[in-house]
């Protein structure tokens, strides 16, 4: 059995249909967007995440919210067209900060605006369209030949330890940390993975584990603070994780915990892999250090997965969703052109 679809586009209804991640692995249902406010929802609210799946939920998300928009407004004015993309563009970038991912899709759908802009309204309209379904092919395309490239680093029986979720889940397809996994699947490849539960809403747990169980995998679930000990008993051979951004310098910004678990890797010398697209690079950011780090509510750890709260009320919480990995403790890239090892 395979996870279900991320989420896909209704012609008919001029929606994006989302599956609802907080509702996983027991509830498997998807919410209609069609409008500019319900897609920034739809991404700020964890609906849907991972950085390939959030680009290709805004570039859908803005078609629709365009299409709409001219069909309740009866526009074809140019110039208020225009404004309106250019408007709810600004708006859907400022969902996540921390996923390249997001503006790089919206300046892929406002490269399509730009080269159509002359063109009559309704051809704009369709010209979103095809960029939108390209940018969602493309990150099929881009995950798989991630996975190829990661699954040349396995043999049968070797363990895998990955953080977070960078899957099927997290993409359109395969995804980006787990594509390895799931190509050497395919081939007959048996593998034993540990998914970490991770912190702050527990995507280890709720949709790693989900995922890879889904599709037969062998996948053990253990507590974040259990890694070293896994790692001391010599079951993990390779670390698989992916991420939100990547500095210049290959610095890199992932759910929080990466860090801990790159530094557990150099202890006991285990290959560290960051699986990334190409578009999760951010050559405009030097370092790590200048990546923005989003902060969540604090009820996401005290109160979220309980009857009663976890801790007493009134005591203090921090919160981020991400750390910053030195890419000093990286052993390489795997991106979908090839492996790229130090220096980066």
């Amino acid at each position: 059995m395979q996870p279900p679809k991320t989420l896909y586009l209704d012609g008919n209804k001029s929606t994006v249909e989302i599956l609802d991640q907080r509702l996983l692995p027991h509830t498997i249902a998807y919410e209609p967007v069609s409008d500019k406010h319900q897609v920034w929802d739809a991404i700020k609210e964890l609906k849907v995440r991972g950085a390939p799946a959030i680009g290709v939920a805004a570039a859908l998300g803005l078609y629709v919210h365009m299409k709409n928009f001219v069909a309740q407004n009866q526009c074809l004015d140019h110039a208020a067209f225009t404004q309106e993309f250019e408007s709810a563009k600004a708006y859907l970038s400022t969902a996540r900060p921390t996923a390249v991912n997001l503006d790089w899709a919206l300046n892929k759908m406002a490269v399509s605006f730009s080269a159509n802009k002359y063109k009559p309204v309704p051809e704009i309209i369709l010209a979103l369209r095809q960029a939108a379904e390209k940018i969602k092919s493309d990150d099929t395309d881009i995950c798989h030949r991630i996975g190829t490239h990661g699954a040349a680093l396995l043999k049968p029986g070797m363990g895998i330890l990955t953080h977070c979720n960078a899957g099927a889940l997290a993409a359109t397809k395969y995804g980006t940390a787990l594509a390895p996994i799931y190509i050497a699947h395919e081939h007959g490849i048996n593998l034993r993975v540990y998914a970490d539960e991770t912190r702050p809403v527990l995507q280890g747990a709720r949709l790693t584990a989900f995922e890879l169980h889904q599709a037969g995998v062998d996948i053990t679930l253990i507590c974040d603070n259990m890694a070293a000990t896994v790692m001391s008993k010599g079951l993990v051979d390779i670390i698989f994780v992916g991420c939100d951004r990547v500095a210049a310098n290959g610095d890199v910004a992932n759910k929080i915990g990466t860090y801990g678990v790159a530094l557990l890797a150099k202890n006991f010398k285990i290959p560290f892999y960051v699986c990334a697209p190409f578009s999760t690079i951010d050559v405009n950011t030097k370092t790590g250090a200048e990546i923005v780090i989003e902060e969540r509510d604090q009820a996401e750890i005290t109160d979220l997965w309980y009857n009663q709260p976890m801790a007493p009320r009134g005591v203090k919480v921090f919160n981020p969703s991400f750390d910053i990995t030195l890419a000093s403790y990286i052993t390489g890239f795997i991106t979908e052109n090839g492996i790229l090892h130090p220096p980066f």
